[in-house]
């Protein structure tokens, strides 16, 4: 089998959901996580005007950060009805993220998500690159 380089898979998990995510580098991580939780989520997007938001935070260890981005995300969603499905990201040294993320308004939003949680999480380092297992909390 052929495993695409990044991407992102729905797993198996009691009473929430759970995402298996990888990529070859840190910031493709966090951009599949965001996709995959969009996906999870069944976001779709209004058509036409695009809405560009960026933000930056630190945290002091790499799964913080994560946290810390997809609650962005959420945050976004549920304040200001945006959704984002184009992402440029950079992470610095000392776990600082830098984003700037291109969206629209939510058109429908078929499943809720409350929180991302640290339940498990663990950002491991793979011979092809990262991964995580991310749960969120319905």
């Amino acid at each position: 089998m052929n495993v695409p380089e990044s991407g992102f898979n729905e797993i198996e998990h009691t009473a929430d959901w759970a995402l298996q995510v990888w990529g070859p580098d840190l910031p493709a991580l966090f951009v599949q996580a965001a996709k995959g939780m969009n996906a999870l989520a069944e976001v779709k997007l209004e058509e036409g005007e695009r809405i560009e938001h960026t933000f930056s935070f630190d945290a002091p260890v790499i799964e913080g950060l994560l946290v810390k981005f997809l609650e962005e995300i959420l945050f976004c969603g549920e304040m200001d009805a945006l959704g984002f499905d184009e992402f440029d990201i950079s992470i610095g040294n000392g776990y600082h993220l830098e984003a700037k993320v291109l969206g629209a308004s939510i058109a429908s939003l078929d499943k809720e998500i409350k929180a991302v949680t640290f339940h498990n999480m663990d950002i491991t380092e793979t011979e092809s690159g990262y991964e995580v297992v991310i749960v969120f909390d319905v």
